[in-house]
């Protein structure tokens, strides 16, 4: 209901003054914050100063001291204007050179606002405890602007809470002191324009008792064996730490629930009292003994029932959880299958709905909800973290939740889930490795494994069983803002890397799933994601990614199905469905979304495949389907979907699911087959017996042993791809100058999806840069990021350029990105290479169109984005480690060519699939001579299943074809080169080599 608007004029605060004053005696005079006349500066740290901030150069808003004469008081206020995409607003932080502020003496804090009446919300927040305004900890509420003219918002201290989704220093004790205060901040509301005006911050009323003294529980729920006594902690806390001046009280008593009071436990009631004068932090306990039956039943809950007088009650009621006990589904002796089958014929259709339906961790708050909906599932969106954003936090959180499921009648444990795509990316602090255009560079089948396996111990360590990776996607348009998440443009070599998924799950029996560091993988995106044709997005701004691919039979099931087939073998866990639209030749039925197409879930995922695990929709990927609400939830249940990622809407699909099977629109049994999966893998994973964060492997998270793995993974995604005089590998006693934008930025080559979905530059988590790396091995460089610097007196220039971050869609050529290089970085290129020999980097996630400057260029490397540990770079700058990776995509000459793969028929690219220059490795002697010997060897080893020979005899080949190609890159050579990388990655060693000699002879 709207609030009624309050106008203001200076009369009528003038007669109102008094009667304020009547009303409010015995509280302490207000205290001013801000009156806006000037005397508190537009500044920022140190300084006591007010300031603006955003989420880029547009969004800060623009801020006045404006002359008023309705001003509320005084003669000016605060007045501003803005326009913001992302976040943005503004803040007052007292001067740190000065003691912090005391607010403890006041009931709340006020200020005025003149109100458009346009029902946005504003949220308002202050800054308590820590060394400053920009070191403290936020609490945070909010008002809504539904009223016309000024208005005083007073907001009491007790109606802040702690920010969950950031925090400067990852919080502090998470207790609103009120004694140190450091200031206040707005934010204002983004997606249109508008202009506020603000006036008299200040502390108002006494800080009674019962709004500063509140008593609260150790936990929300408590889960006790049959006949075992549970405990619950009451403690009475104050803001500012102080005793209390009257008594609390805390009257108690046990009932409701499901729990049957004289059988299922004994019932208990009583009084705690907190006497006058007791300190902050004291606490009392309540015993409920529960007693044992020796029927099997399922879990019962007791409510314990608090009544608080003198301070505030706990938010919600505990409650008592008196274990299931003795249902064939929890002995762990019998077999998965019986334990799925009983389980399942106890549950309701609500229940089965909880079981199908993912929440987002920030949706649910605290987790009351995931009792009340019988939730299945939570997840962590890219860069929903805990505060602090810490291995302890992560698992303190999880187990919180898994806490709440407890609760529900079966026990359910939920299964959480993240996207690790490269590391457990959402971590500060983790192993982060080269994303998969990087592995797939790297071209080592047992290195991805090894990645794989860092990445599951890591990400287990913090209590997540489940990884929404690898994405198998085949990259076929590098314009695609997801391209360096495919290991490559080959299906062969996507195959390949296949072997991530033993890292992450161990053997394909599923056997090593319980496993302390092994995570549930997830194969994505079924299927065509890669394939998406330019200009077919029809979301947002995009102009690729969730696209329709169109394909022919034959194309789709050679290019975009072969990496599911293979990872159904391997035994992968789960798989998404693609966000993108698949267009068959010939089958009539146009571009119809992936979540739709049963014929492919179920009819080729399951049925032909044989996949046997659970299929996880994508992030509220069934809105874009077609028809009403119900529809979309039929559709994509029907298809074959089996769990909804519904982050925000996890109520209303539960509640249409259940509707829909009560109506008979949805089958029973395709509801039992969907959470049949479910079950099987949590009772693989181990959950029902261990639901509890097992951090015992958290002291490796960010080792060196983990980062040695991933220093390999980046050294090996190295590709040489001009090395003229062989300038690489550089000499340590060389001075070198290093320029270019990426050189020293640790955000910009760990890329997207770190921290956040969409990545950042700068420095974010913990690791080392290229620059770092390259001063780390020894070398004698000097630093200039946009090479201002004097250029004389070098032997060689390292200029390392390339992209900032981007994720998914908002990376698509032409969504305000390119295949260019920026400005800056072209200038850098040009004056360090105009100077002296040069060599240049190339961070980015796709190749970057740089053929008119390859001339003046003396070695060129793709980069990829190398993840955390830059010294892999400098590994094989310096001659430590040899250069061996080969390009996983086609290196095109311009954007006119794309798309643009191995194996199609015109093909006339900068650098061919596969190219790679080496360095530290001998070429063979010869010519065709040798080729045609290697040809013979090479047959003669694909005929005995030699594969590690073939290999290395069609490698020898390559080399010689590369060292005589150098910079003469024509079709002629481009194409049978490319064809030769592809008939090697599917076993055919003869073949490839014949193919090298084409090459060779056409150069």
């Amino acid at each position: 209901m709207p609030r009624t608007a309050l106008l203001v004029s200076g009369a009528l605060l003038a007669a109102l003054l008094p009667l304020a004053a009547a009303h409010a005696a015995d509280d302490p005079a207000p205290a001013t914050v801000d009156r806006f006349e000037g005397e508190v500066p537009f500044a920022s740290q140190p300084a006591d100063g007010i300031f603006t901030w955003g989420s880029d150069t547009d969004d800060p808003p623009a801020l006045h001291l404006t002359d008023r004469a309705d001003a509320p008081e005084g003669a000016k206020v605060l007045t501003g204007t803005y326009d913001i995409s992302g976040y943005g607003g503004f803040t007052h932080d007292f001067a740190a050179d000065r003691p912090a502020h005391d607010w403890s003496a006041h009931q709340g804090i006020r200020f005025w606002w003149e109100g458009r009446d346009d029902g946005r919300k504003i949220a308002f927040e202050i800054k308590d405890g820590g060394a400053n305004g920009e070191a403290s900890e936020l609490w945070t509420t909010s008002f809504t602007d539904d009223f016309t003219g000024w208005k005083r918002i007073e907001i009491p201290f007790t109606d802040f809470v702690y920010r969950t989704d950031y925090q400067p220093v990852g919080g502090i004790d998470h207790v609103l002191g009120l004694t140190g205060m450091w200031g206040y901040a707005v934010t204002l509301p983004a997606g249109t324009k508008g202009d506020f005006a603000m006036d008299d911050v200040e502390l108002y009323g006494r800080a009674d008792q019962s709004l500063r003294a509140s008593v609260s529980t150790d936990a929300p729920v408590y889960p006790v064996s049959q006949g075992g006594t549970a405990r619950v902690t009451v403690t009475l806390a104050t803001t500012g730490d102080r005793p209390v001046d009257d008594p609390v009280t805390v009257t108690y008593t046990t009932g409701g629930g499901t729990a049957t009071a004289g059988r299922d436990y004994s019932p208990v009631s009583g009084t705690l009292t907190f006497p006058a004068g007791t300190a902050s932090g004291a606490s009392r306990t309540i015993e409920v003994p529960t007693r044992r039956v020796r029927a099997a039943a399922s879990a019962k809950t007791i409510p314990l029932k608090l009544t608080v007088t003198g301070a505030r009650a706990p938010a919600e009621t505990p409650q008592i959880v008196v274990d299931a006990h003795g249902l064939p589904y929890l002995n762990a002796e019998l077999p998965v299958r019986r334990r799925v089958a009983d389980l399942l014929s106890r549950m309701s259709p609500e229940e089965k709905a909880g079981q199908m339906t993912q929440a987002e961790r920030g949706a649910v708050g605290s987790g009351g909800d995931i009792a009340a909906y019988d939730l299945g599932s939570l997840l962590s969106g890219g860069g929903s973290t805990p505060t602090p954003n810490t291995p302890e936090a992560w698992a303190r959180m999880i187990d919180g939740f898994q806490l709440r499921a407890r609760a529900t009648r079966f026990q359910i444990p939920l299964i959480y889930g993240v996207d690790a795509v490269h590391g457990h990316n959402n971590l500060a602090g983790a192993t982060i490795m080269p994303h998969n255009i990087g592995i797939g560079a790297g071209r080592d089948p047992q290195l991805a494994e090894k990645t794989g396996a860092v990445t599951a111990a890591e990400v287990r360590a913090t209590g997540i069983p489940w990884d929404f990776a690898p994405c198998l996607c085949v990259s076929r348009d590098e314009r695609w803002g997801r391209s360096y998440e495919s290991f490559g443009e080959d299906p062969a070599l996507v195959q390949s890397m296949e072997t991530v998924i033993q890292g992450l799950q161990g053997r394909a029996d599923g056997r090593d799933l319980s496993r302390d560091d092994k995570v549930l993988a997830t194969a994505k995106h079924f299927a065509g994601d890669g394939g998406t044709e330019y200009g077919s997005s029809t979301t947002g701004t995009y102009t690729i990614d969730q696209g329709v691919t169109k394909v022919t039979r034959r194309q789709l099931e050679d290019i975009h199905l072969a990496p599911y087939a293979t990872a159904v073998r391997r035994g992968v866990g789960t798989v998404m469905p693609s966000y993108s639209s698949l267009d068959i030749a010939g089958d009539g039925r146009g571009a119809v979304k992936m979540h739709a197409r049963g014929d492919m879930i179920d009819g080729v995922l399951k049925d032909r495949m044989g996949f046997d695990g659970f299929v996880i929709s994508d992030w509220n990927a069934i809105d874009q389907l077609p028809g009403d609400y119900a529809a979309h939830v039929r559709t994509a249940v029907d298809a074959g979907v089996d769990m909804m990622m519904v982050p925000y809407s996890y109520k209303d699909f539960s509640s249409t699911l259940v509707d829909e099977v009560k109506a008979g629109r949805i089958s029973e049994r395709r509801i039992d087959d969907a959470v049949s999966r479910i079950l099987t893998r949590k009772f693989e994973l181990g959950l029902f017996e261990h639901p509890w964060a097992d951090t015992s492997g958290a002291a490796a998270i960010g080792s060196p042993a983990h980062r040695a793995v991933a220093r390999r993974a980046a050294a090996e995604s190295q590709v040489l791809l001009k090395n003229s005089g062989g300038l690489l590998p550089l000499r340590k006693s060389e001075k070198v100058y290093v320029a270019g934008s990426d050189a020293d930025d640790l955000g910009n080559q760990t890329g997207g999806w770190t921290l956040t979905w969409q990545g950042a530059s700068g420095t974010h988590t913990r690791g080392t840069t290229i620059l770092q790396g390259m001063r780390e091995a020894g070398g004698d460089v000097t630093y200039s990021k946009d090479a201002s610097a004097p250029t004389d007196g070098y032997d060689v220039g390292v200029v390392v350029v390339g992209e900032t971050p981007y994720a998914e869609g908002v990376g698509d050529v032409g969504n305000g990105h390119s295949l260019q290089l920026s400005a800056a970085d072209r200038a850098a290129v040009d004056k360090v290479c105009a100077a002296m020999k040069c060599a240049v980097l190339i961070v980015s996630g796709r190749p970057q169109l740089i053929g008119d400057r390859l001339g003046g260029i003396d070695a060129l490397v793709a980069s990829w984005l190398p993840g955390t540990e830059g010294e892999g770079v400098a590994d094989v700058l310096y001659g430590t480690r040899p250069f061996t990776g080969q390009l996983p995509v086609t290196w095109p000459r311009s954007e006119s060519q794309l798309p643009i793969n191995v194996g199609d028929a015109s093909y006339d690219p900068q650098f061919p699939y596969g190219w790679g220059l080496t360095t530290l490795t001998g070429v063979p002697r010869g010519g065709t001579a040798t080729l045609h010997a290697l040809a013979v060897a090479a047959a003669a080893a694909e005929r005995k299943g030699a594969g590690r020979a073939g290999r290395a005899l069609v490698a020898k080949a390559r080399l010689l074809v590369q060292q005589k190609a150098g910079e003469r890159m024509t079709e002629a050579v481009a194409k049978p080169f490319a064809d030769a990388d592809h008939l090697l990655l599917t076993g055919r060693y003869g073949k490839a080599v014949e193919k090298l000699i084409e090459a060779y002879r056409a150069v």
